[in-house]
C-alpha cells in the first residue's frame, strides 16, 4: 500500500537521477539508463495505485479514458469509436525504450477527434 509520502519520495528520487544525468559530462549515452527507467516506472506505479484507491483524484480525461478502456478493451491503434456523442481515437506511443532504442513498453491513450 502506497501513500502520498511514498509518491513524493519517489518523485524526489526520480529528480535526483535526472539531475545526475543532466550533470553527466561523459560520452556514454546509456549512463543511468536503467536507473532513470526504474525511477520513472516507480513513480508511475505509485501514482496508478493512489488513483485506483482514490487517494489522488482522476482528471476528467482519465475518467473518460477508463470508461473507453472498459467499453472497447480490444480497440486497435488509430481505431475510432464514439462514446456519449464524442468520437475518440485509440493511440499508442512509446512509454519506454531499451538501450538499443527498441520500444519495451507502450502507453495507450484516447484522443478526441473532430
Amino acid at each position: 500500500m502506497y501513500t502520498i509520502a511514498d509518491l513524493e519520495k519517489a518523485k524526489d528520487e526520480r529528480r535526483a537521477v535526472e539531475a545526475r544525468w543532466d550533470n553527466y559530462s561523459g560520452n556514454n549515452p546509456n549512463k543511468f539508463h536503467s536507473e532513470r527507467n526504474a525511477a520513472k516506472a516507480k513513480v508511475e506505479i505509485i501514482e496508478a495505485h493512489l488513483k485506483a484507491t482514490g487517494d489522488i483524484p482522476l482528471s476528467d480525461h482519465e475518467i473518460v479514458e477508463r470508461e473507453l478502456d472498459c467499453l472497447f478493451p480490444e480497440a486497435k491503434s488509430n481505431e475510432i469509436v464514439e462514446h456519449q456523442g464524442v468520437r475518440y481515437q485509440r493511440r499508442f506511443s512509446p512509454a519506454e525504450h531499451s538501450r538499443r532504442g527498441n520500444v519495451t513498453r507502450w502507453h495507450k491513450s484516447w484522443v478526441v477527434v473532430p
